[in-house]
């Protein structure tokens, strides 16, 4: 059935929340659950572009490095905002679902 390639969800910054919904991580342990989870290659610079901003932004916050890596946590904000996309894309999906089912 995925006869075509017309990509998946691969917002990075959603991508980025939803691995840290986890557990905190540092960069390339989220690169690697991302691609686990969502089948989506991030490149480092993606990867820690949208980092920056999402901490710039207050979604997330570095913990104490652990040798040369930091590992990151959603902040109180950033699970809300994770929540409130999450559940819009579950409510575009049942709606999807409804009209397919009509066909």
């Amino acid at each position: 059935m995925d006869t075509f390639n017309l990509g998946r969800f691969s917002d990075p910054p959603i991508l980025i929340l939803a691995s840290l919904a986890g557990s905190p991580k540092h960069g390339y342990a989220i690169m690697e659950d991302i691609e686990a989870f969502a089948g989506v290659h991030l490149g480092p610079g993606t990867l820690y572009g949208a980092i920056a901003r999402l901490e710039t932004q207050g979604l997330i916050e570095p913990l104490p490095a652990e040798e040369r890596r930091r590992p990151y946590r959603l902040t109180v904000t950033g699970v809300a905002f994770l929540q409130g996309q999450l559940t819009g894309l579950e409510i575009f999906a049942s709606m999807g679902l409804q009209r397919l089912a009509r066909i």
